[in-house]
């Protein structure tokens, strides 16, 4: 398969493209690195992405920032960001997709443990999880050409510990190997409108 993986130098891109690489065609995407730049944010950026590839089999998105800090102090303009980040930019990847997919593709987005598990400061990651779990459960009765549609929800990654654990107390680091086999199995199975959680 032809798989464009966007945010591949990520922590959670690269347990993607790691599981995927030795079997398939993965083409590296990022705004600052990769095979092809592309700002989820800019929807011309998006097209521009797919005229560049042509049409492929499958996407992965795993990319959205968030904002994180003290609900008391949180702005509108905070919540925004994941929202615009995180959710729309996601779910532009796919919108802009539909025609660039081949019959029978899938998308697989990105959310995360915040919106079931949640921690302090977090509410903002917390909102955008949620909304993506609710996209993918909502848009795949309607995926044309048998398209399919899931998000992978991870916890915190073994890799990420040292930047991101204090931020998580009392979580359990997940594998960067069982989140590359979660994107394996939204993309070579048979699943659409999951959240496919790994913890």
């Amino acid at each position: 398969m032809k798989i464009i993986v966007i945010g591949a130098h990520g922590d959670i891109g690269r347990a993607a493209c790691a599981e995927l690489a030795d079997r398939h065609e993965v083409i590296k995407a990022g705004r600052n690195s990769g095979d092809i730049r592309v700002d989820i944010t800019e929807r011309a950026s998006i097209d521009e992405m797919y005229r560049k590839t042509g049409n492929v089999d499958a996407v992965v998105s795993a990319v959205g920032d968030v904002h994180f800090g003290p609900l008391s102090d949180f702005t509108e303009d905070q919540f925004m960001l994941g929202l615009t980040h995180k959710v729309m930019g996601q779910v532009n990847v796919v919108l802009a997709g539909l025609q660039a997919l081949n019959a029978g593709g899938s998308f697989t987005l990105t959310s995360g443990v915040l919106d079931r598990d949640p921690v302090r400061q977090a509410t903002g990651a917390a909102t955008a999880n949620g909304a993506l779990g609710g996209f993918v459960k909502g848009a795949a009765i309607e995926m044309p050409r048998g398209l399919r549609v899931n998000v992978v929800s991870p916890g915190l990654l073994d890799v990420s510990v040292p930047r991101y654990g204090s931020f998580f107390p009392g979580h359990e680091p997940v594998s960067s190997q069982r989140v590359g086999l979660a994107y394996a199995k939204s993309i070579e199975g048979a699943l659409t409108g999951q959240v496919i959680i790994v913890e």
